[in-house]
C-alpha cells in the first residue's frame, strides 16, 4: 500500500464527497443478496501442486502470496511504486522482467538489472499524466504473446484500470494480486456496480486463490457482513487449476500484518472450507 502518494490524497477526498452525497442524497443501499453473492464468488480455492508460496519481505508490508506456479512467466507488471519494492526484486530475481510505473515517484525503491521504470500513472485513459495497461504492455513487449504476472496497488484507480482493459490481455495475466480499496463502499450500490464489474472482469478467467487483509484501514460491519475496506486478493487463470477445493486456512501461515494496528482476520463469510 501506499503507492500513488499525491493521488491518494485527491482520492480520499473524492470519495468523503461521495459518502457525503450518498447521505443527502440517499443514494440506494447495494441488496444484501447481491453483496453476499458476489462475496462467495470470491472464496479462495486451494490448487493442489500449487501451493502458495511468499514474494516480497515476509514481514510486514509488501509480500504478497502467490501460487507456485511462477515458471515460464515472461514478465511482471507494478502499477503503483512504493518505498518497498522486495516482491518486484524476487520476481526479477527469478528472471522476469518487470515494469513499474507510477507518476508520483522516480523510481523504485531498489535497482535491479531486470526493472524498467515508466513515470506514468495507469488508469483507464491516456494523457499526458495516464496511460492504460494495454498501451504499456504494447509498448514495452511489443512481439510477445507470453504470459505475465500482475501485482497492482494503485489506490482505487484499480477498478477503472480492470474494466478498460482488453480480454486478450487479461488473458495473458497467469496470476493477478490486486490490493482493492474502499470495499466498505460496496454497501452503495453505484460503487457497487463499478466495483462488481470489475470483479467479474477478472472473474471470466480467473478465480481467487487467496485474500488478505491489510489491517491499516479496520472494517465494516453491518446486516451482519464483515467487509474489510482494504483486501489483498490473488487470483490463478482458470486453465492453471485442476481438481480445487475451498480453502479452510485463514490466515496463511505466511501472511503477515501490513502495520502495527490490531490484526484482522478475514471474516468467516469471506471463505467456506
Amino acid at each position: 500500500m501506499g503507492t500513488f502518494r499525491s493521488s491518494k490524497h485527491f482520492f480520499d477526498r473524492l470519495w468523503r464527497q461521495i459518502n457525503w452525497h450518498a447521505t443527502a442524497c440517499r443514494t440506494p443501499s447495494t441488496d444484501k443478496s447481491a453483496l453476499e453473492k458476489l462475496i462467495r464468488k470470491h472464496h479462495p480455492v486451494d490448487v493442489p501442486g500449487k501451493e502458495l508460496i511468499r514474494l516480497g519481505p515476509n514481514k510486514g508490508d509488501g509480500g504478497y502470496l502467490v501460487p507456485n506456479d511462477l515458471e515460464g512467466i515472461e514478465a511482471c507488471y507494478s502499477p503503483g511504486v512504493s518505498y518497498i519494492s522486495g516482491f518486484e526484486k524476487d520476481c526479477a530475481d527469478l528472471g522476469m522482467q518487470v515494469f513499474l510505473a507510477d507518476g508520483s515517484v522516480d523510481g523504485p525503491a531498489v535497482s535491479h538489472e531486470r526493472f524498467h521504470f515508466t513515470k506514468t500513472y495507469v488508469g483507464a485513459t491516456t494523457s499526458d499524466a495516464f496511460m492504460t495497461m494495454d498501451e504499456w504492455v504494447n509498448s514495452s513487449l511489443p512481439r510477445s504473446q507470453s504470459d505475465l504476472l500482475l501485482q497492482i496497488d494503485i489506490e482505487g484507480f484499480e477498478y477503472e484500470s480492470f474494466l478498460s482493459m482488453s480480454n486478450s490481455l487479461m488473458k495473458r495475466f497467469r496470476i493477478i494480486v490486486v490490493e482493492f480499496h474502499e470495499l466498505d463502499m460496496l454497501w452503495s450500490q453505484p460503487f457497487f456496480k463499478l466495483a462488481s464489474s470489475a470483479f467479474e472482469t477478472i472473474l471470466q478467467n480467473h478465480t481467487c486463490v487467496h485474500i488478505h487483509p491489510n489491517n491499516c484501514g479496520g472494517s465494516l460491519i453491518r446486516h451482519k457482513l464483515d467487509i474489510p475496506r482494504l483486501m489483498e486478493f490473488t487470483f490463478l487463470r482458470n486453465d492453471r487449476i485442476c481438481n480445487p477445493s475451498f480453502s479452510s486456512c485463514f490466515p496463511h501461515p505466511l501472511d503477515s500484518d501490513c502495520t502495527n494496528k490490531p490484526s484482522i482476520q478475514l471474516p468467516k463469510c469471506w471463505y467456506r472450507g
